[in-house]
């Protein structure tokens, strides 16, 4: 498990359609907000009505920002989440969803949480889901 200490605001575009979308929905979002190092990336999941909503979302470094390039906000709430790196998950794209498989199971999930997808870089990336207390 790790802890966020800190509330993150991010800014995001959603995907037309899961998980053919996913792709799309993250070039677009690259495409509006210019790329920095300071910067977190993340995709965030959760089933609605039926069916899984997936934004790629960009970490808000300045109040406004979402604003100026024309993106919805949401918040990853601050606490624990249980999680599971994957290195190199560009060459196994499909150990993304056998890792939130796993990690779905655990008991005392928060039950309004999200899958939360964490891009280190090109490379890497954390798959967490936020526990209840």
């Amino acid at each position: 498990t790790i802890m966020l200490n800190n509330d993150i605001k991010v800014m995001y575009i959603t995907a037309a359609s899961f998980p053919e979308g996913i792709m799309d929905a993250h070039q677009a979002l690259h495409a509006r907000v210019p790329f920095s190092t300071n910067r977190k990336y993340f995709g965030i999941s959760r089933p609605e009505k039926g069916h899984i909503v997936y934004n790629a979302a960009a970490e808000e470094l300045q109040p406004g920002e979402a604003t100026q390039y024309c993106c919805d906000t949401m918040v990853i709430k601050k606490g624990r989440y249980i999680s599971i790196d994957i290195p190199g998950y560009r060459d196994d794209i499909p150990a993304i969803q056998k890792t939130f498989d796993q990690l779905l199971v655990t008991p005392g999930l928060d039950p309004q949480g999200y899958c939360v997808e964490w891009y280190f870089n090109d490379t890497d990336m954390r798959c967490m889901i936020r526990m209840e207390n």
